[in-house]
C-alpha cells in the first residue's frame, strides 16, 4: 500500500484528518517543532516520504509543494524553556497541539507519528513509523524538519560560536566541544546538558 492509499483508506471513516509529526526531539539546543497537514484527497505529491530518507535539497523542494497543495497546514513549536519545564515529550505534545489548533480547517481526526497520544482534543491514531506509512504524516514530517533546519540556520547567525548550521543542535562531538569552550547559550536546553561533564 502506498502512503496515499493508506490515507484514502483512513478517509473512508475520517474524511477530514490531519497528519502530525515532530522534528528536533533529540538536540541539545533550540525549539522542538511539529507540523500538522491536511492533504486534499485528489492531491498526489511525487516523491513524498519520511523526511529522514530524503536529501536536504529534496526536502526543500517538497516543502514548497506541500505548502502549495495542502488544504491546510500549520507549524507549531515549543521553546527550550518549555522543554526544560515540561520535559521533551510534554513539550513535543504542546508543539503538536499548537500545530493542530492552528490549522485553517478543523480536522475531526489526527494520524500522529509515534506511539504516544499527544492528547490533541480530537480522535487520534498513533502510528509507529507513521512518516513512512501515511502521506499526511510524511508531509508533516517534511514541514517540521525543514522549518526546524531553517530556524537552526538563523540561530547559527545569532550564536555563530556553536556551529549550529553544521549539527542543527544535535549532540555531536563538535557541539560538545563548542559547549565546553563557550558554555550554554540562552537557546540550549538546560535539562539536556546535565549529563555533560
Amino acid at each position: 500500500m502506498t502512503l496515499f492509499e493508506f490515507d484514502n483508506e483512513l478517509r473512508k471513516e475520517h474524511p477530514v484528518f490531519c497528519g502530525v509529526d515532530e522534528a528536533g526531539r533529540g538536540p541539545l539546543a533550540g525549539d522542538v517543532y511539529a507540523a500538522a497537514v491536511i492533504l486534499n484527497p485528489e492531491t498526489v505529491i511525487e516523491g513524498l516520504d519520511d523526511s529522514k530518507k530524503l536529501t536536504e535539497k529534496k526536502r526543500e523542494k517538497l516543502f514548497d509543494e506541500i505548502i502549495e497543495k495542502a488544504d491546510a497546514w500549520c507549524i507549531g513549536t515549543a521553546s527550550a524553556a518549555e522543554i526544560d519545564e515540561h520535559n521533551i515529550l510534554g513539550a513535543t505534545f504542546i508543539a503538536m497541539k499548537r500545530a493542530v489548533e492552528g490549522l485553517g480547517i478543523k480536522p475531526s481526526f489526527a494520524a500522529v507519528d509515534g506511539n504516544r497520544d499527544p492528547k490533541l482534543g480530537i480522535d487520534t491514531m498513533c502510528i509507529v513509523k507513521g512518516d513512512g506509512t501515511s502521506a499526511s504524516i510524511a508531509a508533516a514530517s517534511i514541514l517540521a524538519k525543514v522549518s526546524r533546519d531553517r530556524y537552526m540556520a538563523k540561530l547559527a547567525e545569532e550564536y555563530p560560536q556553536y556551529a549550529f548550521e553544521k549539527h542543527k543542535g544535535y549532540p555531536t562531538k563538535l557541539h560538545y566541544e563548542k559547549l565546553r569552550e563557550f558554555g550554554p547559550s540562552p537557546v540550549h536546553r538546560k535539562t539536556f546538558l546535565k549529563k555533560m561533564h
